[in-house]
């Protein structure tokens, strides 16, 4: 059974070995063979900072941690997806899809969402087109997407 919860501080070192894992993976195979990910991806004291700025969820998948979703609650009720992974042993099975329809009802007073991702992530491109969102523009190597509900 899939399910979000808050993250903790407990959970740090984990959501940090899977965004290590999922970033990675993804930059290696859409990036030049590079590794890396964004700002602080594999960094526990980033995690628990996180979970102090934004809402941090967890994803659970019969109880494991399988990946996790950092919410931004802006003004107007248009609010930033920051970030969202899935361990890469769980992609591809439809559950960012059931993810991100759970962060949207969590957050029934949004009118808008928005987030970014590089342009060379080819299959993030595709994952936020299949969820609804729209590329509205490039910034430097960017492209920002908006969804509106």
């Amino acid at each position: 059974m899939l399910k979000l919860e808050p993250a903790i501080k407990n959970d740090a070192q984990k959501l940090a070995e899977i965004q290590k894992i999922s970033f990675d993976e993804e930059s290696k195979h859409f990036n030049n063979n590079e590794i890396g990910g964004p700002f602080g991806y594999d960094s526990i004291s980033w995690q628990e900072e996180m979970m102090q700025n934004c809402e941090y969820f967890k994803v659970l998948f019969d109880g494991e941690i399988i990946g996790g979703a950092l919410i931004f609650i802006g003004n107007n009720q248009v609010h930033n997806l920051g970030r969202i992974f899935i361990d890469p042993n769980f992609q591809n099975q439809g559950i960012g899809i059931k993810v991100m329809n759970e962060i949207e009802r969590i957050f029934p007073d949004s009118n808008k969402w928005w987030l970014d991702t590089p342009s060379w992530c080819v299959k993030n491109h595709h994952f936020y087109t299949k969820c609804g969102y729209t590329k509205v523009r490039e910034e430097d190597d960017l492209y920002i997407f908006e969804k509106t509900l």
